[in-house]
């Protein structure tokens, strides 16, 4: 294609185009506020050991992990009780980074139920953080896999 002449009509177009893009750039930039997220990290708890018990509305949820002695490269389930609404969740490495793993959460009858698969890492054991989202809250719990 070949090159065209600047016109003045072209010109304007140009610096108008530019201060539109200008203005609303600034006006993002300076109106943006980040979502407030708390952290509830009032104990951490271990699922190896057993279940973690959470106070969510005024009613305890119940977070357990199966199986209670978890391997790599296995799927494995995170059981959460007596809530209503779809929580989400992401699992990540403690003793090592190892990325950001979702959970996939189904309801069922007495809760909901997510499924993940952690992958095997160079270490005998790799502790896990599980961030449990509900409600603009987020709930922490850790578990340790072995090889």
């Amino acid at each position: 294609m070949a090159a065209q002449k600047l016109t003045r009509g072209r010109l304007i177009q140009i610096i108008v185009l530019m201060i539109v893009l200008i203005t609303a750039f600034i006006w993002r930039t300076v109106t943006y506020q980040k979502p407030p997220v708390t952290t509830n990290q009032a104990k951490v708890c271990s699922l190896n050991t057993g279940n973690c018990t959470f106070t969510i509305d005024a009613k305890p949820v119940t977070v357990s992990l199966l199986p209670l002695d978890p391997k790599a490269n296995i799927p494995l389930k995170l059981h959460i009780s007596n809530i209503a609404v779809n929580p989400s969740a992401t699992v990540n490495g403690i003793s090592m980074n190892m990325g950001i793993l979702p959970v996939i959460f189904k309801q069922q009858k007495e809760g909901w139920l997510g499924e993940f698969i952690v992958p095997q890492c160079t270490a005998d054991k790799m502790t896990w953080a599980i961030d449990i989202k509900i409600n603009n809250n987020i709930y922490t719990s850790e578990f340790t896999v072995t090889k």
